[in-house]
């Protein structure tokens, strides 16, 4: 908790959130790691604090990294969900907003494709609305279009949703959120964050819900 502590021991910016996600270290349980891109994690970042978000829902907390970001960006509520239990290091992990902000961090842990799931992300929400959905779990387009299925609704007007892993070129065959960014961005008001066009795997894209 030491490297938690050093975090929190000055404000930060943004920029220098995202640095702290990516280089924040750690061992076994305690080990925060973000699966990005610098400048595309930076550039999302900084797209959701304009829009000063109050209630942010991540689909994928994997190691926690991304969460860090959000739980410095948001003003009242992160609800993060993996499949996985993060039980261990759940008190790590509700620890990470800044001194003296009142996010709280919710950990849930399930399957976000189930009914009963997804009732279980409403009755957090207690009647918020989302101000912004990050989905970066099930990459299969069948995962990802039913992710965005499910929780765009719950997203306001002008609110955002970003998916992680949008370029065609992936390394796995798992990997397949390139179909479903490609048959929703026209839809949308979107931007895309791509560092090198010619990358294998990564990117993000960013829909502003109507």
């Amino acid at each position: 908790m030491k490297r938690l502590a050093d975090y929190h021991s000055s404000g930060r910016s943004t920029e220098e959130t995202v640095r702290w996600a990516i280089e924040f270290g750690g061992h076994g349980y305690f080990k925060l790691q973000t699966q990005q891109k610098q400048s595309e994690i930076t550039s999302l970042a900084r797209a959701v604090a304009e829009i000063s978000p109050a209630t942010i829902v991540e689909i994928g907390t994997a190691h926690g990294g991304t969460l860090l970001i959000w739980a410095a960006l948001a003003s009242d509520t992160v609800i993060s969900c993996d499949l996985e239990s993060k039980d261990v290091q759940a008190e790590f992990l509700r620890s990470l907003p800044p001194p003296g902000s009142a996010c709280k961090v919710t950990l849930l842990q399930g399957d976000s494709h189930s009914a009963r799931f997804r009732e279980r992300i409403i009755g957090t929400l207690e009647g918020r609305h989302v101000d912004f959905l990050f989905i970066d779990g099930d990459h299969t387009r069948e995962g990802a279009l039913a992710d965005f299925e499910s929780y765009s609704p719950l997203v306001r007007p002008g609110g955002l949703v970003a998916f992680h892993d949008i370029v065609e070129s992936q390394p796995l065959a798992t990997n397949q959120v390139f179909s479903v960014w490609e048959s929703l961005r026209h839809r949308f008001e979107y931007s895309e964050f791509i560092d090198d066009p010619n990358q294998r795997g990564y990117g993000i894209g960013l829909l502003r819900m109507p």
